[in-house]
Order: structure tokens, then C-alpha cells, then sequence
């Protein structure tokens, strides 16, 4: 079992940059795959990007130069920085874990780019 909590979101006007973070209950060097999803209103959930146990990541085409998905292993986190934020960016973040055998979800932090 994997609890995930996110924190960092907020208010931020179109320019600006938030750092979200994905704290995980256990160990994440296990962990295959961790990820970052959001979900703007009326919209359904999509995938932002990933980083995997090898160091690799691949991000959603609309943030790619904007957003950096990093974990530390040591404080069993995972973290998305996102500069350059646009008004479309405004969403729920949620922080998603797939261990090989389960899949795991955060409960979202409301991440809102206004003018």
C-alpha cells in the first residue's frame, strides 16, 4: 500500500512558476514508474509526465521546456516544477504511483494560473 500527498499548488498569474510535490508513505526506490496527472474543469484527467526507477521521463507535448519531474529518493518525493505557466495549465495536479502490481493515486492540489 502507497498513501501519496500532494502540496505546493496555488494562485500563480500566466508567466509564473509553482513547484508541486508528491510525498509518498514508503520507500520509492521500488517504484517503477511515478507520474504526474491533472484535470482541468470539465475535462477529463490526463497525463502530464512520468519519471521511472531508471531516470528516464517523457512529458505531455504542451509542457515539454516548461515542466521538470525530479524525485528524491531519500525524502521518498517526487516533485513537478512548472515555469513559464499558462491560464490552460490551471487543473488538479494529481501524483500517481505504479509499483508492477497496483496503482496508486493522491488526492490532487488545485494549481489555478491567473491574470
Amino acid at each position: 500500500q502507497v498513501q501519496l500527498v500532494e502540496s505546493g499548488g496555488g494562485v500563480v498569474q500566466p508567466g509564473g512558476s509553482l513547484r508541486l510535490s508528491c510525498a509518498a508513505s514508503g520507500s520509492i526506490t521500488s517504484i517503477p514508474t511515478m507520474a504526474w496527472y491533472r484535470q482541468a474543469p470539465g475535462k477529463q484527467r490526463e497525463w502530464v509526465g512520468l519519471f521511472t526507477d531508471a531516470g528516464d521521463t517523457n512529458y505531455k507535448d504542451s509542457v515539454k521546456g516548461r515542466f521538470t519531474i525530479s524525485r528524491d529518493n531519500a525524502k521518498n518525493t517526487v516533485y513537478l516544477q512548472m515555469n513559464s505557466l499558462k491560464l490552460e495549465d490551471t487543473a488538479i495536479y494529481y501524483c500517481y504511483a505504479h509499483t508492477g502490481k497496483a496503482t496508486y493515486w493522491g488526492q490532487g492540489t488545485q494549481v489555478t494560473v491567473s491574470s
